[in-house]
């Protein structure tokens, strides 16, 4: 048996106002369908308008015109709205003599494209910026250009917010190592504020100055944003950045853990005893025996040709031994037929390389002839491989001890007491990384910590320590206050990503409005 099911007809006009429901001030006349174009002829309604000048009503017709603009795409189609307006005629004497009607929220003056399907423009641009956007927005039915995107782009209005009272302030590349930029963010509401087109002190103390209200700011450790706060604001408060001063701290302790390698890594192979050792022992010779006589760092630098940096870093080891550091070793093909080699050596001291060659190529080696004559030229054969390098043992120390796993924390126990200088390194990792969270007693046992730092032969965390003399007003309150400069770190992150989507088209003033607008 066939059912016949009987549908009843919809009402064009009920349909048409339901699809195209965003043109409802309008009257539309036709819809006719040209393939993958829908076009709307539409008109104004028939009804008195208001002058734009004077305010007057009028319902004086002088004339007609017809605009062509583009409406957001209807079952991936293009959707083009022609529209016939008047010309109308202000009634009051001395006003305008005649106006064109606007239709708001349909017709924009000066507009090619209505403003939904402007917002949603704006919204794909916005996120991806030029040639993506072109790509993306042609995939919907709406064909722009990449230049029109980018106009599109700079004609969104960046949002205004107020001068916030915590300010975070942070660096970012334009050109590695050439050109910098500076960031400025609400560091309570985490809202972009501001962005300079440089890092200089000048430019930072003029924007503070013209923006006033601002009374903490954090910051990184830069010399110059600190003079410009206070020459700008002298009773706000600075918050140095907690990460950077935990950065700064890892990267002193792992120069101490470098600088005793030979004591936590005597099972290992001896260090080379080449040009570069000999030479480092000289120079370190050299520089201590014109401290002894009291020759200034910039003279010494001078008469032995050094920079300022080099000379401090060899002026402040006691030892000259503190400079030679454990030869590092990657893995290599050998290192599965280690325990064969050292066998087959010890039973014949005179076995040629050769025959150990075939023997592990029977064994399945794939490597070399020149990576194993290496391999045993290096005493990796005989000696112990270091237990593990510098970098990954003060990743060890860094680490919370709840964090580690049991074979990890019996080698960071084994490793870091191998010495009283690791042991005592060990102790101050712990106690700095309590001070790390804010509590009001913290800049008392900052002085305590600092106190204990220089009290131990490490001289790299005395210059660490310093550091945070020199800043001590912006350290304690990173202590102290829960404000940090997360954020904005953040925000650089995020602007990295800008740059490289708009490759050679990331000029500041591209840059600065998408970062605002982010």
């Amino acid at each position: 048996m066939i059912v016949f099911v009987v549908v009843d007809m919809i009402d064009v006009d009920v349909l048409v106002n339901t699809v195209f429901s965003g043109l409802s001030p309008l009257v539309i006349d036709d819809v006719p369908d040209q393939g993958e174009l829908i076009l709307i002829r539409a008109r104004t309604p028939s009804r008195a308008v208001v002058c734009p000048d004077c305010g007057a009503l009028t319902e004086r017709v002088h004339g007609y015109h017809e605009r062509v603009v583009a409406d957001v795409p209807v079952d991936a189609r293009r959707v083009v709205l022609r529209v016939r307006v008047r010309r109308m005629v202000c009634p009051t004497r001395g006003c305008w003599q005649t106006f064109r009607e606007q239709v708001h929220g349909v017709l924009e003056r000066y507009q090619r494209r209505t403003p939904r399907l402007a917002g949603q423009i704006g919204a794909v641009v916005k996120e991806l910026a030029g040639r993506a956007s072109a790509r993306l927005l042609s995939a919907l039915a709406v064909v722009v250009s990449r230049h029109t995107a980018l106009r599109l782009l700079l004609g969104l209005p960046p949002p205004q917010r107020p001068v916030p009272r915590v300010l975070g302030v942070d660096d970012f590349a334009l050109r590695r190592s050439r050109q910098y930029a500076t960031v400025l963010i609400d560091a309570e509401t985490h809202e972009r504020v501001d962005v300079l087109p440089d890092r200089e002190a000048d430019t930072l103390e003029k924007w503070l100055r013209e923006h006033p209200g601002v009374q903490i700011v954090c910051r990184d450790s830069s010399a110059t944003y600190a003079e410009a706060i206070r020459r700008a604001l002298p009773a706000a408060v600075q918050v140095a950045d907690r990460w950077h001063l935990w950065h700064n701290f890892a990267e002193a302790a792992g120069k101490e853990v470098a600088a005793h390698s030979l004591c936590w890594a005597k099972s290992g192979p001896p260090p080379r005893d080449g040009p570069q050792a000999v030479t480092t022992q000289e120079r370190w010779q050299q520089i201590h025996a014109l401290i002894d006589k009291g020759v200034g760092l910039l003279e010494c630098g001078r008469r032995l040709n050094l920079s300022l940096n080099t000379f401090k870093r060899y002026a402040r080891i006691t030892e000259p031994d503190r400079l030679v550091r454990v030869p590092k070793y990657r893995p290599t093909l050998v290192d599965p037929y280690r325990e064969h080699l050292r066998r087959r050596r010890e039973q014949n001291p005179a076995i040629a390389v050769t025959h150990l060659f075939n023997e592990i190529k029977d064994l399945g080696y794939g490597g070399s002839m020149n990576l194993l004559v290496r391999y045993i030229t290096q005493g990796r054969v005989e000696g112990d491989l270091p237990p593990m390098s510098p970098r990954r043992l003060t990743s060890l120390v860094l680490t919370h001890p709840d964090h580690l796993t049991d074979t990890q924390r019996e080698r960071h126990h084994e490793l870091t007491t191998a010495c009283p200088e690791m042991t005592a390194l060990t102790s101050l990792v712990g106690s700095f990384a309590e001070l790390l969270r804010p509590a009001t007693a913290n800049n008392d046992r900052l002085t305590d910590w600092i106190s204990a730092a220089r009290e131990e032969d490490l001289p790299h965390l005395h210059a660490f320590t310093r550091g945070l003399d020199r800043d001590r007003d912006a350290v304690d309150a990173a202590v102290t206050l829960s404000h940090h400069n997360g954020t904005t770190e953040g925000v650089n992150t995020k602007t990295k990503l800008l740059k490289r989507q708009m490759y050679g088209r990331a000029g500041f003033t591209l840059l600065r409005h998408r970062i605002l607008l982010g």
